[in-house]
């Protein structure tokens, strides 16, 4: 018989040889010692955790010679046909390659005869989110009523996938991924079953690597027993696995916490000539990190996946920087892990985050820094109190000695001189500095309407546009007791502008540019329609009228679109 694969070799054939999922296999092992299975389970989780093992369980269990029992005696025939592989009344179906209805009418057509030689007919539907949306809608009366003989088992990794209405009609069990004390002891038996000793940390990066799925660790732990002689250490699972080796991630993770760029470059460079995994490498690079954290914080201890060997030179290295600078830093990798998704040069991507991350420097918390400007506060010595007590002293005392030495001094002179006082105000000086500083402020110069016109133009477009093309139309602009004047040729061009409230508006802009209450006057022909005969240029002007005027621009202005044509129509005689 050719080679068995661990995953294949030590599949569990009893309940209690199931790994880390107690609270499942109990519940299977009750309903079948007290006869309360559900006609449909489904059991969901992750890859590699045991969905499928459980459903051939489960099988077995249900058709045992002794049963149903709990425990499944593994040597009646019907026992020994499910675990080869070749029981009549066992259908394994996989959902991914038999997804479509017809597969489902032909599963309808086969489960209503009876079983061959086994109790019951039983029907496993791998990965059974695969079905098609028709298919789950056959099997919603079937698997509603089922026949007495028949019983439904589903595994699938992505719940979410399955309709509603196949979920309420079955009883599901999740499960969840198996920790790693669970996984390293499980290793750790079947190495000794293999004859093979295995470290403590090499064993520890395997149980790192299978992230809680026991086939995928069963997978790689085949992989490195092929690979070297016994005992097998952690240099020959990071060869095999081709994983970067935990002394490159501590020395960057060293440098970029106490800021050597070279260090951190060069290590760099020498993982990258390992030929390592980029993602793999941020991925151990965000798990250090993670540990650094998780020892900050303290009281963690039961979070950490590292060996002891590596936990203790991260806390060793914990010690000399605050949980604020290790969280920052840590976001930074994170962020650094998604730009690696869309880069097209990795090296280069993380030699520029790795300046970054050091460049960011150490985080100080705000209530530290509160703490330190508190101390420092109380540390610094009452200086203006001082001076002004000193001043005061010194006025007393310049006073009493022009008072003893001359006595010809006048009155109003004594009367001008400040009077001792025991404190100063700062008040007055403030006072007085402020009222320095607004009379040295320059005075603005007036505009005029005349000179400033074109600039009033400009900062009015900025506001309004149409109303700056209006006033672009006038023909004379002149300021007339307290009056702004706007004359205007064509009666159109002023159209919108003769509104109150846009003239309102105008008189608002005038106010704050030329900082004067100017009223706005608008003068214009008279828009006579006369009969009269019609000269040559009549057309033309009417045209030009018409292109002016104040709602095709705003039209304009609106769709950002111009003018192409304009066609006059005669008028009806």
């Amino acid at each position: 018989m050719s080679y068995l694969v661990f995953a294949r070799k030590y599949r569990p054939q009893t309940f209690e040889q199931v790994v880390g999922q107690t609270p499942v296999v109990k519940t299977l092992q009750n309903s079948l010692k007290r006869d309360r299975v559900a006609h449909a389970l489904l059991f969901s989780g992750v890859r590699g955790v045991g969905k499928t093992t459980l459903a051939r369980l489960m099988a077995k269990s249900l058709n045992c010679q002794e049963g149903p029992t709990e425990v499944p005696c593994n040597e009646c025939p019907s026992c020994v046909e499910i675990s080869g592989g070749s029981a009549l009344d066992l259908l394994e179906i996989d959902g991914a390659s038999n997804r479509g209805i017809q597969e489902v009418r032909e599963l309808k057509d086969k489960i209503k005869f009876m079983p061959t030689s086994s109790r019951y007919k039983i029907i496993i539907i791998d990965e059974v989110h695969m079905l098609t949306n028709e298919a789950f809608n056959a099997l919603l009366k079937t698997l509603e009523e089922p026949p007495a003989h028949v019983y439904f088992i589903f595994a699938t990794t992505e719940l979410h996938k399955i309709p509603v209405t196949i979920l309420s009609r079955c009883q599901r069990f999740e499960l969840r991924r198996v920790g790693s004390e669970e996984l390293s002891g499980h290793f750790h038996k079947l190495a000794e079953m293999e004859g093979v000793e295995l470290s403590k940390p090499a064993l520890s990066l395997i149980v790192r690597e299978a992230d809680g799925s026991v086939r995928d660790g069963l997978s790689l732990l085949d992989q490195v027993l092929s690979y070297g002689e016994s005992p097998i250490d952690d240099n020959d699972v990071v060869e095999v696995l081709g994983l970067v080796k935990r002394e490159v991630v501590l020395s960057i993770a060293e440098a970029l916490l106490t800021g050597d760029r070279s260090k951190a470059l060069s290590m760099l460079a020498d993982a990258f000539g390992f030929g390592m995994d980029v993602k793999r490498f941020i991925a151990d690079l965000l798990e250090c990190f993670r540990t650094l954290l998780l020892i900050k914080i303290g009281n963690c201890e039961q979070l950490l996946q590292q060996s002891d060997e590596d936990t203790e030179q991260l806390r060793t290295l914990a010690q000399t920087h605050p949980v604020e600078s290790i969280h920052h830093k840590l976001n930074l990798l994170m962020q650094t892990a998604d730009d690696l998704r869309f880069s097209f040069q990795p090296r280069l991507t993380l030699e520029t985050s790795f300046l970054s991350i050091i460049s960011a420097g150490d985080v100080i918390g705000v209530e530290t820094l509160l703490g330190k400007l508190d101390n420092a506060l109380d540390s610094l010595p009452e200086q203006p109190a001082v001076k002004q007590s000193a001043t005061s002293d010194t006025a007393k005392s310049e006073a009493a000695t022009e008072e003893k030495k001359s006595e010809d001094v006048s009155t109003e002179e004594l009367r001008s001189s400040p009077p001792p006082k025991p404190t100063f105000t700062l008040e007055p000086v403030d006072q007085i500095e402020e009222a320095e500083s607004q009379s040295e402020e320059p005075i603005q110069p007036r505009r005029d309407v005349r000179k400033d016109w074109l600039e009033f133009i400009a900062f009015l477009k900025k506001e309004k546009e149409w109303m700056a093309q209006s006033l672009q139309q006038t023909v004379s602009v002149k300021e007339d007791n307290k009056e702004l004047l706007l004359e205007f040729d064509d009666p159109n061009d002023c159209f919108v502008l003769r509104s109150k409230e846009n003239r309102q508006i105008l008189t608002e802009y005038v106010l704050d540019f030329f900082q004067q209450d100017l009223n706005v006057r608008i003068i214009s022909p008279e828009n006579s329609n006369g009969t009269g005969v019609q000269n040559l240029d009549e057309p033309k002007r009417r045209r030009q009228q018409l292109a002016n005027h104040q709602v095709v621009r705003m039209a304009e202005e609106i769709f950002n679109g111009r003018v192409g044509d304009i066609r006059i129509s005669e008028p009806n005689k």
